[in-house]
């Protein structure tokens, strides 16, 4: 960890992730609950979380050429201030149709982000401490999910979404502040290519998926932690509302501890597990998330103490920060450092495809089913990707990246990690 935070390009990238996400996570919590507030409507909450998906998949082919074409620190300062100009609408109290242009333009904005902080964590710690940098970017980004799911749950609650956003433009500001000036080079970059046509430099990424067969067998888990991440963002809030009779600090709360664990698992990926295989990061992270999921939605039955669940919040955030750290290093580690960017675009946009899809069919189905019998195949499907995964582990090698280099660049959040 100290060698890690040693790279002093690498140790601004991780005060910087700090900033970035709390600001993303307030709004995160908040605007979901706002929506459910206003129209009382399941479905509705879903299309709100449809719309912050969806540009992640039209923009793909740009949002990857262009983290691997450009200056990486301007393209996410650039959109750190991007961010801000786009959730001044929010201060206003908006209706519902503003929540949705404004989760529809921040999501634009961070599928250009994403690769970008991606493609560079490897460049800058290199391929063979993309574990240990992933964790300890977890360890930031979990810290933050607790303050910045707690404070856009309770400035909801108490003071409404003007609150929370004016919280939330004060952080960000701090976080582009870190990012406004050039990070030193720790070595020579790698000299630019000729640029091509932007679809085709994004349809050679894409080949490169198709070519390895470790990017093909995780991109099978990635579909169906897709899927229940999807379902789990609509009947979260129906769970905790409805079902448990909380308020929107309680949900703020129970999102938030969970990087409780998190913090935990980073650590734990940073030092001692740093050398773990990401498969088996993956696989065994999920099975544990599924398992753990499952009781948690069941304990209804039994109790609605908030303090039970409070407690298995936070322990089912280690195997999500595990899970999710798992999947960005299996695709650091197999991807060439020229392609990264066009590579992990498609990741992200293979992610938000199939949580877009899980979101629709949890929005569509609860109103008939209610959220008891969808929590659990959503507990399901997070086992059958982690047996997935390790059922096809053996004898299944990927190619081997070519030498990595360092360049300029930094970002403002974690590793994406998986929820329950």
């Amino acid at each position: 960890m100290k060698q890690l935070l040693g790279v002093p390009a690498f140790a601004r990238l991780w005060v910087a992730a700090f900033f970035g996400e709390t600001a993303e996570w307030m709004l995160q919590v908040a605007l979901p609950v706002y929506v459910f507030q206003r129209t009382g409507s399941a479905a509705t909450t879903a299309l709100s979380i449809v719309l912050g998906l969806l540009p992640a998949v039209l923009l793909s082919p740009v949002a990857g050429v262009v983290a691997d074409r450009w200056n990486r620190r301007a393209v996410l300062f650039g959109v750190c201030c991007g961010l801000a100009v786009v959730a001044l609408p929010l201060l206003s109290e908006p209706g519902v149709v503003v929540v949705y242009a404004v989760m529809a333009g921040q999501a634009a904005l961070a599928s250009v982000f994403e690769p970008a902080r991606n493609a560079l964590v490897p460049e800058l710690v290199g391929v063979e401490e993309v574990t240990g940098a992933n964790g300890l970017m977890s360890v930031n980004g979990s810290v933050a999910r607790l303050a910045g799911g707690w404070a856009g749950g309770a400035l909801l609650g108490f003071g409404g979404l003007a609150d929370v956003v004016t919280g939330y433009l004060v952080v960000l500001a701090v976080a582009a502040a870190l990012l406004a000036k050039p990070f030193r080079r720790v070595s020579a970059p790698v000299p630019a290519a000729a640029p091509e046509p932007v679809v085709r430099a994004w349809l050679d990424g894409l080949r490169e998926i198709t070519r390895n067969r470790r990017l093909w067998r995780t991109g099978l888990a990635v579909v169906f932690t897709s899927l229940a991440q999807g379902m789990f963002l609509v009947l979260f809030v129906v769970y905790v509302l409805d079902v448990l009779g909380g308020s929107e600090a309680d949900a703020g709360l129970l999102r938030g501890v969970q990087a409780i664990g998190g913090l935990a698992a980073g650590f734990a990926l940073a030092t001692v597990a740093r050398r773990v295989a990401p498969a088996t990061l993956l696989g065994w992270g999920s099975i544990a998330l599924g398992l753990i999921s499952a009781v948690i939605w069941n304990l209804y039955l039994v109790t609605t103490a908030l303090g039970l669940y409070v407690g298995l919040f936070v322990l089912v955030g280690a195997p999500g920060v595990a899970a999710g750290a798992g999947v960005l290093s299996e695709i650091q580690s197999a991807v060439a450092p020229e392609r990264a960017g066009r590579v992990l675009s498609t990741a992200f946009a293979a992610i938000a495809t199939f949580t877009t899809v899980g979101a629709l069919l949890a929005g569509t189905l609860v109103a008939t089913t209610g959220p008891a019998l969808l929590l659990d195949i959503q507990a399901g499907v997070y086992v059958l990707a982690g047996v997935l995964m390790l059922a096809r582990k053996r004898g299944i090698r990927g190619t081997s990246p070519s030498s990595m280099v360092t360049v300029e660049g930094c970002r403002t959040s974690s590793p994406p990690a998986t929820s329950t």
